[in-house]
């Protein structure tokens, strides 16, 4: 039996699904672009197998989860690390088993295809997981995870991933990147700066870590001057570890260009830990700012990720952390919160600023119009929640009329699930030439672009994008 149909996702009225599966099979097998996710590079670093099947599957994955947490299963009893002390399962067969048994409750929603994908496709599984099967999966992916084959880097080739982009915190020292680097294998694995510990002055621990900024540049980061310059030497050594981008998870997309002197009593007060609410907001987007004239002196992309109310749930970010499944869309502006920073820079062609959103209804009204006309923005694919067939069918119809194919970047899949990567770009690459035979069948795009245009959307343009 098999888990996945053959013709999956492509449309249903037989001449239009012979298109978009003859535009697929065109792009199915060119090299993998993942230029932002959250894979952990001590993975590629040490190559050692990975644990056991929980650990694989469940336990970094809050898309998988946060649907079992939502109908009552206790994160602690699906072993997902606390940050109070409490106890949590660490039985990783008892965690496959209750994740085995709830299974069912991901009918439907992409985490079953791209799981499904990485049963069938990477371990050659061909029943359902299910309570009745689940040891037999269990005890399979196990041994497998035992050979050689399966061990990260392997997994990397034969997954076709020609770069693979990590994120890293600006305090991070880059260590297994390091590793890599020295190391005889020629996966390509690079990281991007986030500097959210840095820049927020709401994040936890933010005047802690602006000294330890410090101590880590040798800038005195207790003035403005001394804060941007330790930027620039962090970003400096994120480059020489392959960094091409730097990447922004702020709240909302609101950008500042304050004069030097008022940016700077904003910082004093950020650090005295003084901000009000809206003050440290202010920061955050003026930050944007500094860092994109950063990129015109040194050529990282900026990318924005705004829009998620995160750590929504107070106990559940008390208990466990950061992004533990609780990070919530919520409605965000961009025509007048991106304004300061287009007037600033946005006229800049050798500037690439890469906006996401979580906010659907941005699409068409706002970013697809100002993506169509700055040339300094692109518009990055649907993200978390829209990664999905449904969600890059939606972002296609109501972007493409407005700023094209090429005001966009094509695909990243933003997964800490490592096996996932193949099953998501295969989703993207189906998904883009299901839209794409749509428009041949229609009149509205000749075969031969259709076939350019997939090619572009599958691979060229996210090379382009992050100057790869």
């Amino acid at each position: 039996m098999k888990l996945t149909d053959p013709d999956r996702l492509f449309p249903v009225e037989s001449a239009v699904r012979t298109l978009a599966r003859e535009l697929y099979e065109s792009v199915a097998e060119l090299p993998i672009i993942s230029p932002h996710g959250h894979c952990d590079p001590s993975w590629f670093a040490k190559n050692e197998r990975f644990p056991d099947p929980a650990q694989l599957f469940v336990v970094p994955d809050h898309y998988v989860f946060r649907m079992l947490v939502s109908q009552g299963v206790p994160m602690a009893d699906l072993g997902v690390p606390s940050v109070d002390g409490r106890a949590v399962e660490d039985d990783p067969r008892k965690i496959w088993r209750r994740f085995a048994e709830n299974y069912h409750l991901l009918r439907g929603t992409p985490s079953s295809m791209w799981l499904d994908h990485s049963f069938e496709h990477v371990f050659d599984l061909d029943e359902r997981l299910s309570a009745d099967t689940a040891d037999a999966y269990y005890d399979h992916i196990d041994a497998k995870l035992a050979e050689d084959a399966f061990r990260p880097r392997a997994l990397f080739d034969r997954f076709g991933i020609e770069l693979l982009a990590t994120t890293e915190s600006a305090l991070d020292d880059l260590t297994w990147h390091k590793m890599i680097g020295d190391s005889d294998w020629n996966g390509r694995v690079v990281t991007t700066y986030r500097p959210d510990n840095v820049v927020d002055p709401e994040f936890e621990g933010f005047a802690d870590n602006v000294v330890q900024f410090g101590a880590l540049t040798g800038e005195d980061t207790s003035t403005w001057e001394g804060y941007l310059q330790a930027h620039r030497v962090r970003r400096a050594f994120f480059k020489a570890y392959g960094a091409t981008a730097s990447d922004h998870g702020h709240a909302t997309a609101r950008t500042e260009d304050m004069l030097q002197a008022d940016a700077a009593a904003l910082f004093s007060k950020a650090l005295a830990g003084t901000c009000t609410p809206d003050e440290a907001d202010a920061f955050r987007g003026q930050m944007l700012t500094e860092m994109a004239r950063m990129s015109l002196d040194d050529g990282l992309v900026l990318q924005i990720h705004p829009g998620s109310f995160r750590n929504h749930s107070a106990s559940v970010f008390a208990g466990f952390g950061r992004d533990k499944g609780f990070d919530i869309p919520s409605q965000t502006d961009y025509v007048h919160a991106l304004k300061p920073l287009l007037d600033a820079v946005g006229m800049e062609p050798s500037l690439t600023i890469i906006v996401f959103t979580l906010d659907e209804t941005s699409y068409s009204r706002e970013l697809a119009p100002l993506a169509g006309a700055y040339p300094a923005l692109r518009l990055g694919p649907p993200w978390w929640f829209f990664d999905s067939n449904e969600g890059i069918k939606r972002f296609r119809e109501a972007t493409t009329e407005t700023c094209g194919f090429y005001n966009t970047v094509g695909f990243n899949d933003d997964t800490r699930a490592f096996c996932s990567i193949p099953a998501r770009h295969d989703v993207a690459r189906r998904s883009d030439c299901a839209y794409l035979a749509n428009l041949v069948a229609t009149g509205r795009l000749g075969l031969a672009d259709a076939h350019e245009v997939a090619h572009d959307l599958t691979y060229r343009l996210a090379k382009q994008a992050y100057r790869l």
